[in-house]
């Protein structure tokens, strides 16, 4: 593509993540710039596909408008993948990046389906099932991301989509109120039943407590998902490590913040001041050196992934 149009996409994306996320924002600025740029703009399309049906359902009509707007977007898409040309500057950076670093079209199509979820309004009934969820819309940026980092074992996607998952519950805990609001209610249907909180009531001032209990259950999950994820940054280059550690540090100590609230959780919106971030930032950091000695053994060597992972 011209490099002017690819520009004009980039900072078109560039101001997407700036504006709607901040901690990835200041996570990002730890790559190098390809890989920056490249995240920027996976980062713009993911945002915009978000926007695009992310707003509250009123009616099955809304809910009919708003799959057809994911059609689109499904659309959109894969004429990306077939190589057409793209009028929309998200989509052009996306059809860039997704050629570039040979990103399977499986994990965009994937996250689409879970943006389907949403808008159906699906339940969950068992842990397991809110997993797959957070697989689509999550855990496939992770498998993207792996792509652009250039991981360099086929072994580490799992770790790499269950960052991404463990991610989402963060998001689920601290966003389950507001939620719910919007008709999304992502605990456990069989975690509700046994509190004896219908789904309808879970955004209720009288059930603040019980809702902790269960948020406190969700962040149990993603802290071994975090885990899981830090099992793979091994396989990243070194400075790409830097980078994913602090967003993941940052994540995870949303969790905590909304943990340590508990019932009060969702007066206030659970945020981590820039002060807090740095610290995190900087302790993630540090933690990415004590890989030093194992990568001077196994140094790490760039490498294609070609395989598509999949949640069991």
């Amino acid at each position: 593509m011209p490099d002017a149009a690819y520009q004009a996409a980039l900072e078109r994306c560039r101001n997407m993540i700036t504006v709607g996320s901040k901690s990835f924002s200041l996570a990002a600025r730890l790559f190098g710039a390809d890989t920056r740029d490249a995240a920027f703009c996976l980062y713009g399309w993911c945002r915009h596909c978000d926007d695009e049906i992310d707003v509250p359902i009123g009616s099955a009509d809304a809910s009919q408008r708003q799959l057809k707007r994911l059609e689109r977007l499904v659309a959109q898409t894969r004429s990306a993948y077939a190589g057409d040309p793209q009028e929309d500057p998200v989509f052009l950076a996306f059809q860039h990046v997704t050629r570039r670093y040979g990103i399977p079209a499986e994990y965009p199509l994937e996250l689409l389906e879970g943006m389907a979820m949403d808008v159906r309004c699906q339940r969950y009934k068992t842990v397991e099932e809110l997993l797959v969820y957070c697989y689509r819309v999550a855990g496939t940026v992770g498998l993207m991301m792996s792509h652009i980092m250039g991981l360099s074992s086929e072994k580490a996607l799992e770790n790499a989509a269950h960052m991404g998952m463990a991610m989402q519950l963060t998001n689920i805990a601290r966003d389950v109120l507001e939620d719910a609001g919007m008709g999304r209610v992502y605990l456990p249907t069989e975690w509700l039943e046994s509190a004896q909180i219908p789904v309808g009531e879970v955004a209720e001032t009288r059930h603040r407590k019980v809702v902790a209990a269960l948020v406190a259950r969700l962040l149990d999950r993603a802290e071994e998902l975090y885990r899981s994820g830090d099992a793979g940054l091994i396989c990243l280059p070194f400075r790409a490590t830097w980078a994913i550690s602090a967003a993941r540090r940052i994540y995870s100590e949303i969790g905590v913040r909304v943990r340590v609230r508990g019932s009060r959780a969702w007066d206030t919106r659970t945020v981590v001041p820039l002060h807090r971030k740095f610290y995190v930032m900087g302790e993630g950091i540090l933690r990415t050196f004590t890989s030093l000695p194992a990568r001077l053994f196994s140094p790490w060597k760039p490498a294609a992934i070609h395989a598509v992972w999949r949640i069991s």
